[in-house]
């Protein structure tokens, strides 16, 4: 492809979870220098745009660093005077129709911008909070990112396109931003989920489908299926997924090609993440496309190797006292070799950060005991960037013998729990209640339900979550006794409540419905939690510094000492306690 007229060259890449471990004192920047090379990369090349596909911050609310640090980038290499070589065809309040400034950045009269970002939210950076914002939303009304793809319905979602054209060239850019997987699967199955098309030259646009879900299959419904996507797409860019395969691989079936980055960063121990990472610089030139790989020099190196202690009966008897001193010298070992290959790999690349990643697996089946991995990590604190897990030592559970009557499935793969598919909270939460005792088993809400809050609870920090869930599905529960006026006795009170739970957990539509609403509540009750103690605050610093300026001789250390104490002390009267206590607390405590 030459560099015409005709020509788009885009920039991809995908989770790129700036401030990973920010706070190690060995990786704690390595998300921010890879990111500056990424925009670095495009500034070389002079690409039309950046495309991103989700997980641009690892947290759900990034701490200052992080936000500074991604500001600091994009205004760097993404502001200028070169001017922007393709123009917009859509309307841009329905593509943006979420940002107070519907409109793409580089046409706002006051920026200059010189490479525009698109971005799709991932599932760690996607809207929460009463007002469903999400860090992203911030970089768009900064005016440095294009946040595109988002879509709030749980009944349908229209996919509505960019259209973005340059000279002959025209692309339609889809894009949608992580979704549940088995909300989104379940859409698919339902005919839910539209991708609207241009209705002039429909066959004349390269259509080019941006997502962040499961692309391998992690459960029945926890995963999205290359053939649930539409046929008329030309390429697909899938985030989410770690591991860098970033040639294009054609979907036999719907005849599309498959793009899938990776992320910019190893963020799991795991065989997935050692592959090397790389970013694509995409050609698009009328229906042609091509991938140019390029591969990023700031990425830390990760070197895996997994050792089966039964495979070596010469070097390790179970039964021998010394096995332990045999088994950590040969660990030893290898680690000493890996680190070897490490070394070699960085030379003639002095951006590569010196202390490499090693993981050593260890299958110790077999009647092995495992040796003390933190006195053998301390060899190794001043060579490797994760000393303390280094080796990791699993088993092979033993399977039992199958009965007669059981269904044969084939041998199942055993893998680590750690290493293999990651657990999440909801799955956990059903799990538990799956095969807990019937005298704790739920009686009123739902695994489903309840997996979910707990999910909003550890994930997004949403305090009330349970609670919520908790007084909703109650109250809901009640209003149906009322209607039903069942008798007032126990069995029969049971017995509605039972049918009501069973009717509920068959529709999963109203119960995300059930879910969302008291979501709201609970963010709706932690913004009035704020403003009451924003106002609280206030009217104390203003108490305060009335009453401080006269008692004090010291100035205003003793004046903002003295302003604690209150604060305290008032908080404290508040939850009940009698005027004259309150009045001794403030006292007490100034």
């Amino acid at each position: 492809f030459r560099d015409d007229e005709d020509t788009f060259k885009i920039l991809i890449a995908t989770d790129i979870h700036l401030g990973y471990l920010e706070k190690d004192p060995v990786r704690g920047n390595d998300t921010f220098v890879t990111f500056d090379e990424i925009l670095d990369h495009a500034q070389k090349n002079e690409v039309d745009f950046v495309l991103l596909g989700g997980d641009l911050f690892h947290e759900n609310k990034p701490s200052r660093k992080t936000v500074h640090s991604c500001l600091e980038s994009l205004r760097k290499y993404c502001m200028g005077d070169r001017p922007v070589q393709f123009e917009i065809l859509s309307d841009q309040a329905v593509n943006f129709h979420y940002s107070k400034f519907p409109w793409v950045n580089y046409q706002d009269k006051n920026l200059n911008i010189s490479i525009p970002v698109f971005s799709i939210h991932g599932n760690h950076d996607d809207p929460t909070g009463a007002d469903a914002l999400c860090a992203l939303d911030i970089l768009s009304c900064a005016g440095l990112l294009n946040h595109f793809g988002r879509s709030n319905s749980v009944e349908k979602i229209d996919i509505s396109p960019i259209l973005l054209r340059k000279g002959r060239t025209k692309i339609a850019l889809y894009g949608l931003g992580a979704i549940p997987d088995e909300r989104l699967y379940r859409m698919f199955v339902n005919k839910q989920v539209t991708m609207l098309r241009p209705k002039e030259d429909e066959d004349s646009w390269f259509n080019l489908f941006v997502i962040h879900q499961n692309r391998s299959k992690h459960g029945a419904t926890n995963y999205i299926p290359e053939q649930f996507l539409d046929d008329f797409i030309n390429l697909v860019v899938w985030g989410h997924e770690h591991e860098c395969k970033i040639a294009p691989s054609q979907n036999e079936q719907q005849c599309f090609y498959v793009c899938q980055p990776g992320s910019s960063v190893v963020t799991s121990l795991s065989p997935g993440e050692a592959v090397k990472k790389h970013i694509g610089l995409l050609h698009v030139k009328e229906k042609k496309m091509k991938i140019q790989k390029i591969a990023l020099q700031t990425v830390r190196t990760f070197h895996m190797e997994d050792i089966v202690l039964a495979d070596h009966p010469d070097l390790f008897n179970p039964d021998n006292p010394k096995v332990t001193q045999a088994i950590q010298a040969f660990c030893m070992e290898k680690v000493e070799l890996m680190l070897d290959d490490a070394e070699r790999a960085r030379l003639g690349n002095p951006r590569q950060p010196e202390k490499p990643l090693i993981r050593l697996r260890v299958d110790y089946t077999g009647g092995f005991e495992p040796f003390s991995v933190h006195r053998f990590s301390q060899k190794y604190m001043d060579k490797v960037a994760n000393p303390k897990d280094i080796i990791h030592f699993f088993r092979h559970r033993e399977q039992k013998e199958k009965k007669e009557n059981d269904l044969n499935f084939g041998k199942l793969v055993t893998r680590p729990a750690s290493e293999g598919m990651t657990l999440r909270v909801e799955d956990l939460v059903k799990q538990y209640f799956q095969t807990a005792e019937k005298k704790v088993q739920l009686s009123l809400l739902t695994e489903r339900g309840m997996g979910e809050a707990v999910q909003e609870f550890v994930d997004k920090e949403e305090k009330d979550a349970i609670e919520e869930l908790v007084k909703f599905q109650l109250e809901k529960t009640q209003r149906f006794l009322k209607e039903r006026r069942t008798d007032a006795e126990e069995e029969k009170i049971d017995e509605e409540v039972r049918k009501f739970r069973e009717s509920r957990k068959k529709n999963t539509e109203e119960e995300d419905e059930e879910v969302r609403e008291a979501m709201t509540r609970a963010r709706a009750h932690r913004s009035e939690d704020a403003v009451l103690v924003a106002a609280s605050s206030d009217e104390e610093l203003m108490d305060t510094g009335m009453k401080g300026t006269g008692d004090s001789d010291d100035g205003f250390p003793a004046t903002v000492s003295r302003g604690r104490g209150r604060a305290r002390g008032r908080a404290r009267g508040a939850r009940g306690q009698n005027p004259t206590a309150r009045g001794s607390s403030q006292r007490g405590r100034g």
